[in-house]
């Protein structure tokens, strides 16, 4: 098959490696068919921050990596955290391990889950060129009851087609909002839809296992029995435990203004 005329030519882009990008062939970009024209190439090395900008990861955390997430190996009391850091780089450099097997954070609020949680995506997406999704639980919730409303020009499936279809998918802060049954049906439709398919999801949460004192929840209540049996399959546990870093910030902000 030839290449289009409006590519550059060159002796790798006719003889390709067989490690140059399949779709652009190394030149770093692709063409489109309904503009007809050609654009950045977002499967390979020079589209990476093409998809940092498409992966809608809030501004907060959109430079979260591995080696600005704050922990002290020598302090006995971060060794969860450590661990998770460790299982996170492992994750990374072996991905794909297993096709659809995805990470699921648990621990309390202010530990850096969603920072690992984005950091590990952001290291797919410039490492690997791995198409990634951010959204918030709720946000998610949100887009599809909005879609509801007869007057606003989205579908639910124009929500929730890159939701499923997406190699990586990061939800945040799952069972966060009330546990209505609607609430369940939709994210246990959604992470069944990526199951089948065996996309990978990268999931935190607050609620645990086992909760911590007699008045919280688990993360069975909040999400129902199915659901979570399903995660088992679909993620690998990642716990995390430590003082919560927000608190202990402002902490010592007003310290340091006193």
């Amino acid at each position: 098959m030839s290449l289009p005329d409006w590519l550059p030519r060159s002796s790798s882009a006719i003889d390709p490696a067989p490690d140059l990008c399949p779709v652009c062939q190394g030149t770093g970009f692709e063409y489109d068919p309904v503009k007809r024209r050609s654009r950045r190439c977002v499967r390979c090395r020079g589209g990476s921050e093409s998809l940092v900008e498409r992966a809608r990861i809030p501004a907060r955390y959109r430079e979260s990596s591995f080696d600005n997430f704050r922990v002290n190996p020598d302090d006995e009391r971060q060794k969860s955290l450590v661990t998770a850091v460790l299982a996170c780089r492992r994750y990374v450099k072996d991905y794909p391990v297993e096709r659809g097997l995805g990470l699921l954070f648990l621990g309390p609020c202010g530990v850096g889950k969603t920072h690992l949680a984005v950091a590990t995506a952001n290291a797919l997406m410039r490492l690997k060129r791995v198409p990634c999704l951010f959204y918030d639980f709720r946000d998610l919730l949100k887009a599809i009851q909005e879609t509801y409303n007869p007057q606003t020009q989205m579908t639910e499936l124009s929500v929730l087609r890159p939701v499923y279809d997406v190699d990586v998918l990061i939800l945040d802060e799952l069972g966060a909002g009330k546990a209505t049954e609607w609430v369940r049906d939709t994210i246990t439709h959604i992470l069944n839809t990526r199951y089948n398919e065996q996309k990978t999801t990268i999931i935190t949460s607050n609620y645990l296992d086992q909760p911590s004192d007699r008045y919280d929840e688990t993360l069975e209540e909040r999400i129902g029995v199915r659901l979570r049996s399903r995660l088992y399959e679909m993620c690998k546990t990642i716990q995390m435990f430590g003082e919560d870093y927000r608190q202990t910030y402002l902490n010592k902000r007003l310290l340091m203004q006193s």
